[in-house]
């Protein structure tokens, strides 16, 4: 089995659930490859990476088979990457405190810079808007990108599984979960906790089994 991490806003492919996972399963699952890539470029670029990621660990010209061996886990929006990636292809995905509108939260970051500019005409699409801890500028032409490519569905339910923590400060738990299970995917919410899955390290015998029952 191939796992690709899918890290979050303001992370890397050094992100600390991503090489935990990484180190799990190098120590008790052998024959679990885990992939960390950095997706610290523009949205468009992030969803061609993943399938290109997909397309070449599984290395399977039929497209029914290309995701037979690959699940993702996806972390924020990481989880919206994920459950984008799964609509287009039906690849597995486990996801952790998932972004579900994007185009809306990271909105944050344009009105921001309109205030400091205070000047609503001076508009350029390129404008960076906000440099992530991994060093992907934001710019209004990505925020459009999201706006254009919003989640309105899970196509393949039985392929997703979500964890969310109550707790979550940064992202609305009952709207994650809400839209999941309207849609049928699996949800689990978890009492207390943060936004970053501070007890991931803890979880992970049960997150193996939820990956391998998605295969």
């Amino acid at each position: 089995m191939n796992i690709i991490y899918i890290h979050g806003l303001d992370s890397g492919a050094n992100s600390t659930k991503g090489i935990l996972l990484e180190n799990y399963c190098q120590q008790y699952h052998s024959d679990i490859n885990v992939v960390r890539p950095d997706l610290n470029k523009t949205p468009d670029q992030v969803f061609r990476q993943i399938l290109s990621l997909i397309e070449s660990l599984n290395n399977n010209d039929d497209a029914q088979l290309k995701t037979s061996n690959t699940v993702l886990v996806g972390s924020s929006l990481g989880g919206y990457f994920s459950t984008l990636v799964s609509n287009h292809i039906g690849c597995p995905a486990l996801l952790l405190n998932p972004s579900t509108q994007p185009h809306v939260t990271l909105q944050r970051f344009a009105d921001e810079s309109i205030l400091a500019r205070n000047d609503r005409n001076e508009v350029s699409t390129n404008k960076v808007l906000y440099t992530t801890a991994g060093g992907w500028n934001i710019t209004y032409s990505d925020l459009q990108w999201f706006a254009e490519h919003q989640l309105a569905a899970v196509n393949y339910p039985n392929k997703i599984a979500v964890l969310i923590k109550e707790g979550d400060e940064l992202l609305d738990p009952n709207l994650s979960a809400k839209f999941y299970q309207q849609h049928g995917a699996k949800v689990i919410l978890q009492a207390e906790g943060d936004h970053r899955f501070s007890d991931f390290g803890e979880q992970l015998p049960m997150v193996i089994d939820m990956l391998r029952q998605l295969l």
